[in-house]
């Protein structure tokens, strides 16, 4: 099961680092290997995530310690892995910085969320009704990770979502390394496409869902 969930968390990665979304280290992955104990794998901090090499990763528990002695060290941000796992059924959650994601965060960061209605891709987020709407959290970026954590928290619900910390990067958890990666690429999408239609029509900046 390890060396399983090890190779799709690096397939993940290696198709993630193709699209340039791991900009000086940044970003951080993650997958469950068990439930009871928890255990998951994460990045290992400061690691270059265009190679795949055999320290890529690294087991840690319910509290984001490793699980053996090693001379890695898990990603600064596994606590918020960790409160995904504690609080759902999700078995990875992903972590990039974007430059579309971060210009939305501070875009919208005052409101709070940023919304979309009438997208197609709001459909990876299992919303199917016409008249449906997503809307994605932003939150502070406290340097203190216990208490970015904290206020992480707050907005992890259900196996499958998305919250974005302001000026920092978005995280999406899904109930499998697929569902998460679509998840992924639907934000990144609705972004990019809502900061196209503020360039042709302002206006779109103030309108409220």
């Amino acid at each position: 099961m390890l060396k399983q969930r090890w190779n799709e968390l690096a397939d993940v990665k290696d198709e993630l680092s193709g699209r340039d979304w791991f900009m000086g280290t940044s970003g951080n992955l993650a997958i469950k290997v068990s439930d009871e104990p928890l255990r998951f794998l994460v990045t290992a901090s400061g690691k270059d995530k265009r190679k795949r090499t055999d320290e890529d990763f690294l087991l840690v528990d319910e509290f984001g310690r490793p699980v053996e002695e090693t001379h890695l060290k898990p990603s600064a941000e596994t606590l918020l892995h960790v409160e995904i796992y504690r609080r759902t059924k999700a078995g990875c959650s992903l972590h990039v910085h974007t430059i579309d994601n971060n210009v939305i965060s501070e875009v919208y960061g005052d409101t709070g969320e940023v919304s979309f209605q009438g997208q197609e891709l709001i459909k990876a987020f299992d919303k199917w009704e016409e008249d449906a709407v997503l809307r994605i959290p932003i939150i502070k970026n406290y340097a203190h990770i216990p208490t970015l954590a904290k206020s992480f928290s707050e907005y992890v619900s259900g196996d499958t979502g998305a919250i974005l910390i302001r000026n920092h990067g978005i995280t999406v958890w899904g109930r499998t390394a697929f569902e998460a990666k679509k998840i992924l690429e639907a934000s990144e999408f609705l972004f990019r496409y809502q900061l196209r239609l503020l360039e042709h029509k302002p206006y779109q900046l103030f309108k409220v869902v």
